[in-house]
């Protein structure tokens, strides 16, 4: 398998001259944020975080997407932190897109380079630091865990991108697939997140509708997506937010593949009150 590519904003700012015009845009079903608006000055900081600044893509929101949030986190050297996550609540999966990270979990040390993954559970015992001489960056998404009666939870775990085959979809020919960190069947995870895969000319021959909640960034590639009533561009370094329900298709347009890192809800009744 060859190495992919995984894009990563690195900040600053447009210049005057630039004309306003842009893909933002956000509505009752769906948000795109593209990477032209991850600049220095939407950026913020977090408790406990040294050398730390974070792009906030996603966060719970009344009467849209409920049940995540997710943060592109960029670490200059020598910067982390001993008290991550202020939530106990909370359980995390990071995905690194650009540098080196020095993961621990209890006594455990992990070297994350890109295509690093991890999932951390909710009470798990982690810090993090940037030992390199140069910035990191990864994806944060948390969630708070649901737990059930009769199931344990799931274990800390860290892998890479490499260490595991892509899943092709059924009738593609291997154009379409995903590639999965945690088993569908394994009913202790209550969230995915998966890097989804299209060969160019690829599409999802439907509208997806259903009760999933998305964040999906662009990590390598282009495609025009379907959000809802409307087709829309995106590229590589963009990102697209999915309230439940909200139909969804895409033509994989090439040159190159088109890949992007998908959370989606999962293995729980719906909540009633």
């Amino acid at each position: 398998m060859s190495k992919p590519n995984y894009y990563a904003p690195t900040g600053g700012l447009p210049p005057q001259t630039q004309l306003l015009t842009d893909r933002a845009m956000f509505t009752e079903a769906y948000a795109v944020i593209p990477k032209g608006t991850m600049s220095d000055i939407v950026t913020s900081f977090l408790p406990f975080w040294d050398k730390t600044r974070v792009w906030v893509l996603s966060r719970p929101l009344s009467g849209f997407a409920e049940t995540f949030s997710q943060y592109i986190v960029e670490v200059s050297p020598q910067g982390g932190s001993t008290h991550p996550e202020t939530d106990p609540q909370a359980q995390g999966v990071l995905f690194v897109v650009d540098g080196c990270v020095e993961l621990t979990i209890g006594n455990d040390v992990h070297s994350m380079v890109e295509g690093g993954y991890a999932y951390l559970p909710a009470g798990c015992d982690w810090t993090l630091r940037n030992v390199s001489d140069a910035p990191a960056r990864f994806h944060w998404l948390r969630k708070a865990y649901e737990a059930v009666d009769g199931l344990d939870a799931p274990d800390a775990f860290v892998t890479n991108e490499q260490d595991h085959a892509p899943n092709a979809m059924p009738g593609t020919d291997g154009k379409w697939a995903t590639t999965r960190f945690v088993e569908p069947d394994d009913l202790r995870h209550d969230m995915h997140v998966n890097i989804v895969t299209f060969e160019p000319g690829a599409v999802i021959p439907f509208a997806e509708t259903h009760v999933m909640e998305h964040g999906l960034y662009v990590l390598e590639g282009k495609a025009v997506y379907r959000l809802n009533q409307d087709w829309v561009e995106v590229e590589a370094g963009d990102y697209m937010w999915l309230r439940a329900f909200c139909p969804q298709a895409c033509y994989a347009g090439g040159p190159g593949k088109f890949r992007y890192l998908l959370y989606k809800d999962v293995n729980r009744h719906m909540k009633l009150r």
